[in-house]
């Protein structure tokens, strides 16, 4: 099982946690990572672009010359695509761009964006994530003390209200709790700091093993 340091708020060493095999430790597949992102990334496109046709737009009714004899291409009206203002060659309409992603594919791209972080040591475990107050100041100095870099997703087992309001003014830094994890913010951000709850939280979600004791 991959092994990780546990560090508390002020980045010392205070323990050391085991991932599950099944949920860290499952080889990567980019594939299917490249699908749920993709179908993640459509879903959050309007899809209310319009143009119109040259049926569409305004005028032309009338033939602009005759057939013969001007010596000029034939033409119609004044509203084909060559002529200013006319109609737009196939017009982009209002349309869905959502696709649909199997339940195992999704479930197959969450372990690899996961095993891919711990694979890549890019995965900061901390004992507990308790704020005071909801100050910006202490999510900062928090991400300093462990190395977190310019880009990092904090994760909670639970919603946090305190967490988020600190951290939504610190650019590159992203507030999220397990029930909302996604394969794009996940591979998003370099270092992915999660708690030792909402790790195994996680554990319990996707390792099937931990679900059949449960059950059991």
């Amino acid at each position: 099982m991959p092994t990780v340091k546990v560090l508390n708020m002020q980045g010392q060493v205070v323990g050391s946690q085991e991932l599950s095999e099944a949920v860290f430790g499952v080889e990567v597949n980019v594939s299917a990572m490249h699908t749920v992102a993709r179908a993640i990334l459509n879903a959050q496109r309007q899809g209310t672009q319009s143009a119109k046709t040259r049926t569409e737009v305004r005028g032309g009714g009338r033939k602009i010359y005759r057939q013969k004899g001007t010596g000029n291409a034939r033409h119609h009206g004044r509203r084909a695509p060559q002529f200013t203002h006319g109609g737009v060659v196939f017009a982009v309409k209002p349309r869905s761009y959502r696709i649909s992603v199997p339940r195992k594919v999704r479930r197959l791209a969450m372990l690899s964006a996961l095993t891919s972080k711990a694979v890549e040591n890019e995965i900061i475990v901390l004992d507990k994530l308790e704020l005071a107050e909801a100050k910006t100041k202490l999510v900062a100095n928090m991400l300093k003390a462990v190395n977190a870099g310019k880009k990092a997703m904090i994760v909670t087992e639970n919603a946090d209200t305190a967490v988020v309001r600190a951290g939504a003014n610190i650019e590159g830094v992203k507030v999220s709790h397990v029930g909302m994890l996604n394969v794009v913010d996940i591979l998003r951000y370099q270092s992915f700091v999660v708690t030792a709850d909402a790790v195994k939280k996680l554990e319990n979600m996707y390792d099937d093993s931990a679900i059949e004791e449960v059950n059991e």
